[in-house]
């Protein structure tokens, strides 16, 4: 790090990135803005010509100069895939049939019946954006191809292999006006282009994180510089972050989350194609083909709980910890990279006791797959595991999760039994 590079100059640089949120999220068709959340990352797939030659930047100055990137317009195309070590596809098949909620069916282009395919796997996506008004992506099949289109006010979602259609009004304040800096509710800090993932990441910058330039890149045909992001802390399941940073207008290009165990990255985001010119305003019509099912949002059951079949299938008390949790009612255990939070289940129980009816077959297996059991001065409960996030759930109902090691929620369930 340079030395003007303190820490907490740096803390202050990447406020001003989070602050400038809205303008990162006109890249992304507003309907998916969630479907990446923490989960789906971009693979490389970019082959480099050798590591361009650029002036010395120092961290400040590169963060400072995301800030101030105002790209509004842009078309491009990058690669999902994401390796969490978690067995998603089983996960979706066993405890969410048909990946519907409660209420009538949605139909198969609903935007959130494709959140569980882009979590697991590699996928080819193309993007485009003009602005608060117009963003379209669309998800590339090898003989299909499901998009979004946002276009002043309304949502259309197409999936060409069900030949079906979605259309919805627009969630308030995604075009501007009075209330333009209302978030829709579930998309408010979800994360979709590296841009969206590099303002989290720098975000959690301050006196437990490592910020430094880390040589120079280049992606998408485009020069970029390195921005190299670690934890400073033990005990931490993330080994680093790095973001390739648009030398010319300061867009992140690509971001790399690399597990600290070592091995893929856990999430790999990169641009493989990217044009900043205006796209064409055709890019975002859409006509329903003829013939296709067309399933309008307003006539869907509302006021049900989207996950409601997912939360049937699990267990009643990790239901009831999401709406808890939901409503601020954790403890947060530690600062920075290691922070865990927990949670305590209402009448304080645990997972149910296998064979005790409590849960369906399908997902006790998925979890007692997952799970080790350990011991401390807590009792006893059981780890569940990703390469990314842990969580120790408790016999007596206690939840402890973050992006740490077993050990470390072993001892911050041991400290809060003291």
């Amino acid at each position: 790090m340079a030395p003007n590079d303190s820490a907490e100059t740096i803390g202050e640089a990447t406020s001003t990135v989070v602050g400038r949120r809205k303008t990162a999220r006109y890249i992304v068709p507003v309907a998916v803005a969630g479907v990446a959340a923490a989960t789906i990352g971009l693979v490389p797939a970019l082959a480099s010509s050798g590591d361009p030659d650029l002036p010395k930047i120092s961290a400040q100055e590169l963060i400072e100069k995301i800030a101030a990137s105002d790209e509004e317009q842009l078309s491009g195309t990058f690669k999902i895939s994401t390796d969490l070590g978690l067995p998603l596809d089983g996960l979706a098949g066993s405890l969410v049939p048909g990946g519907g909620g409660e209420g009538k069916d949605a139909g198969a282009a609903a935007p959130q019946d494709k959140l569980m395919e882009l979590t697991s796997g590699t996928h080819t996506l193309r993007v485009a954006a003009d602005g608060p008004e117009r963003q379209k992506l669309s998800v590339l099949g090898d003989a299909s191809e499901y998009s979004v289109i946002h276009n002043q006010g309304e949502v259309w979602a197409y999936d060409s292999k069900s030949d079906e259609v979605y259309h919805a009004e627009a969630p308030e304040g995604r075009d501007g006006g009075e209330h333009a800096e209302k978030a829709p509710k579930g998309t408010e800090g979800a994360a979709a282009t590296p841009k969206d993932f590099a303002e989290k990441a720098l975000a959690a910058a301050g006196d437990t994180t490592s910020v430094t330039v880390d040589g120079t890149a280049q992606v998408a045909g485009r020069d970029a510089y390195q921005l190299l992001i670690k934890p400073k802390q033990s005990g931490s399941t993330i080994g680093s972050v790095r973001i390739a940073v648009d030398a010319e207008n300061g867009v992140p290009l690509k971001f790399t989350l690399s597990a600290a165990s070592g091995g893929k990255a856990v999430v790999d985001a990169g641009f493989t194609k990217v044009d900043f010119a205006k796209p064409a305003a055709s890019t975002f019509a859409f006509t329903p083909p003829k013939g296709a099912k067309v399933t309008e949002a307003d006539e869907l059951e509302t006021g049900k709980d989207e996950r409601g079949a997912a939360q049937k299938a699990l267990p009643g008390q990790l239901a009831e910890l999401d709406g808890l949790a939901g409503e601020g009612g954790f403890n947060v255990i530690g600062k920075g990279w290691t922070s865990i939070a927990e949670i305590k289940s209402p009448g304080g129980k645990g997972l149910p006791e296998a064979g005790s009816g409590d849960m369906p077959a399908d997902a006790q297996g998925f979890l007692d797959a997952l799970g080790d059991k350990v011991t401390g001065k807590f009792g006893s409960g059981t780890v569940f595991k990703t390469r990314l996030v842990n969580a120790l759930l408790t016999d007596d109902g206690s939840v402890y999760v973050g992006a740490v090691t077993k050990d470390a929620l072993v001892r911050a369930a041991d400290a809060a039994a003291k």
